[in-house]
C-alpha cells in the first residue's frame, strides 16, 4: 500500500553483498545462499532484482573487494546502483530505477545490517515505499570493539524492530527466505 501514484510492482533490492563487506560476516554463507535462493525466486516470477554496490574506502571500484560474492551473478538486464552512502537512494539513480519499473514495494536483503541495511530500509520508508525485511537475508560483521552488541543481536535487534515499523499509507515488516512468494510480474 504504498504511498507512491502508479507504483504496483515489488522488487527485491541486493544491498552491498560485496567481497570487502561480507567476508567476516555473521553466518556468511547462509545468508548468501538465502539471498541467491531469493533472487532465484524473483527472477522465476519475473519481479525486477536491483543490485546495490558501495564505493568508498576499502571498496575501490573494480578492485577485488568491490566486487559482489562469486555465488550471486547478476543478469545483464538487471541495473545495478552504484552508491557512496549507506542509504542506497541517497545521491544515487535508485529512485530512478525504481520509478522505471513503477515498483512501489521493496524486499530488501544484504549487509551490513546495522548500516547500509537499516540506513535504505528507513531511506525507502520515508520515501513511500513498502519495505520488507528478509530476516535471514541480511547481515553484519563483529564490531563489539567498538561498543556494538555482537552481529547475531544487531540482526535480531533490527528484525525485532522492523517487524512492528509503522506509517500512515506504508507497510513495513519481515519475511523469512522461505516464506518469500513474488507474484508473477508484480
Amino acid at each position: 500500500m504504498t504511498t507512491l501514484d502508479n507504483r504496483p510492482n515489488t522488487a527485491l533490492l541486493v544491498v552491498d553483498v560485496q567481497n570487502g563487506v561480507v567476508e567476516d560476516a555473521h553466518e556468511r554463507d547462509n545468508v548468501v545462499a538465502n539471498v541467491a535462493a531469493l533472487v532465484d525466486k524473483a527472477r522465476e516470477a519475473e519481479v525486477p532484482v536491483v543490485w546495490v554496490q558501495h564505493n568508498g574506502e576499502g571498496l575501490a571500484k573494480g578492485s577485488p573487494e568491490w566486487g559482489l560474492v562469486p555465488e550471486l551473478t547478476p543478469s545483464p538486464s538487471e541495473p545495478l546502483v552504484e552508491k557512496t552512502y549507506g542509504d542506497s537512494f541517497e545521491d544515487t539513480t535508485l529512485e530512478s530505477v525504481l520509478a522505471d519499473l513503477r515498483v512501489g514495494h521493496l524486499v530488501v536483503s544484504g549487509a551490513q545490517t546495522d548500516a547500509c541495511i537499516r540506513s535504505t530500509l528507513h531511506g525507502a520508508f520515508v520515501r513511500g515505499y513498502d519495505a520488507t525485511l528478509v530476516s535471514d537475508a541480511h547481515t553484519t560483521d563483529d564490531r563489539t570493539q567498538w561498543g556494538a552488541s555482537p552481529a547475531a543481536q544487531v540482526i535480531a535487534h533490527t528484525n525485532l524492530y522492523w517487524t512492528h515499523q509503522t506509517a500512515p499509507g506504508r507497510t513495513a515488516g519481515t519475511v523469512a527466505t522461505k516464506e518469500v512468494a513474488f507474484k508473477p510480474g508484480a
